[in-house]
């Protein structure tokens, strides 16, 4: 699946080489779309507009890589384009002009500062939801068994008595159910933006 193995620095020299193949810039913003959505998430205030205004950051970082000098990690230069990008927005939002986030007048707003928590929050709650859906998927005659056992932390044997149902039924029945889960839950991964 990933075929790329290099550090972002070298993504960044095959993207600027070869425009035309987008594969390596795909694969720096996968790896940094997280961190960009959830932090568009807390600078805007906006969870409707933040899955928008990450994709214009990184189309405007996919129309300027071809200046990009690598002064800087790739990471940090995106950050700046979206911390730019989102004060545009808020500005915008509220009639007011755009303001250069390099400015060091403006490094102290209160909108410049994201909490350190922030994306590890972002990310649980994502990941609780994939989690949640995947769990969906399992079938019900295997979900129970499989959700008393793992999350109720109950004995095989009680699982049994509860269900009704025999204790070698039950073991395959969990066994079955997390192989069910697995597979849903990484179908829900790949289908991950």
């Amino acid at each position: 699946m990933n075929e790329y193995k290099h550090d972002d620095a070298g993504l960044v020299a095959r993207a600027q080489e070869a425009p035309s193949d987008l594969r390596p810039f795909e694969e720096l913003v996968r790896r940094h779309e997280s961190k960009v959505l959830a932090n568009c998430r807390y600078l805007t205030g906006s969870p409707d507009d933040a899955q928008d205004l990450a994709q214009e950051v990184f189309v405007k970082a996919f129309f300027a890589l071809k200046r990009f000098r690598g002064e800087s990690g790739f990471g940090t230069w995106v950050q700046r384009i979206k911390v730019n990008h989102c004060l545009n927005f808020i500005r915008k939002r509220k009639g007011k002009h755009h303001v250069d986030a390099a400015d060091p007048l403006h490094e102290a707003e209160e909108a410049m500062q994201v909490d350190p928590d922030a994306e590890a929050r972002v990310e649980q709650r994502d990941r609780k939801q994939i989690i949640a859906a995947a769990l969906d998927q399992v079938p019900e005659t295997l979900r129970l068994p499989l959700v008393m056992c793992d999350l109720d932390e109950m004995p095989y044997q009680e699982i049994a008595d509860q269900l009704g149902v025999g204790l070698s039924a039950i073991k395959m029945r969990i066994k079955r159910g997390r192989e069910s889960f697995r597979e849903a839950y990484e179908g829900l991964l790949e289908q991950q933006p």
